[in-house]
């Protein structure tokens, strides 16, 4: 890890700001995964955004925008977000949504595959575009046409959209963990 981690009791103004918000998301949203240490420490994606406070917050806002009034089925955005993982190979990343995949019902044989970059044969048809488009916006050049229009017909103007926007996301926060060397937590670490 190439940032230390920032207890709760050293964090600026700025940063107790924006950690508070933080948690406040975490204790709704993210229960499947550790993301907090016992004593508060922010762990994860998330100590390195308060590092830098400044840009920190506004990747957050991202995050938190990208999850808000989403159209896309639960499962489709873990497909998303898993093959954008298993692309970058970001550990932490995977570790995560490997959990919340299998909380919102993809079979682990599934979520071994996708981790492993793999296209598993047990996707339906709406996890298997999004894998495909997912994949297609991770490679050189433009999304091509063809893919774009299937990813509009089965999810609409503003969920082909979203699903663009998801795989930028979570590049960046894969781009992130990877950067900073984040790792997964140790085994038996208390979700939070």
């Amino acid at each position: 890890m190439r940032l230390p981690l920032i207890s709760p009791r050293d964090l600026t103004p700025e940063q107790e700001t924006l950690a508070q918000d933080m948690r406040a998301v975490i204790g709704t949203s993210f229960q499947e995964f550790v993301s907090i240490d016992p004593d508060g420490t922010l762990v994860g994606p998330f100590n390195p955004w308060l590092h830098l406070p400044h840009v920190g917050g506004k990747v957050w806002d991202l995050i938190k925008a990208i999850g808000a009034g989403t159209v896309l089925p639960a499962r489709v955005r873990e497909v998303v977000i898993l093959t954008t993982g298993a692309h970058f190979r970001a550990a932490y990343e995977l570790y995560a949504h490997a959990a919340v995949a299998e909380a919102r019902g993809l079979a682990p044989e599934t979520i071994a595959a996708l981790a492993a970059g793999q296209r598993p044969a047990g996707l339906t048809a709406e996890e298997a575009l999004a894998h495909d488009v997912t994949a297609a916006l991770l490679a050189p050049g433009p999304l091509p046409d063809v893919i774009y229009a299937a990813a509009r017909a089965a999810f609409g103007a503003q969920g082909a959209q979203e699903l663009v926007h998801l795989v930028g996301v979570y590049a960046l926060i894969s781009v992130t963990l990877n950067g900073f060397d984040v790792p997964v937590p140790a085994a038996g670490q208390d979700r939070r």
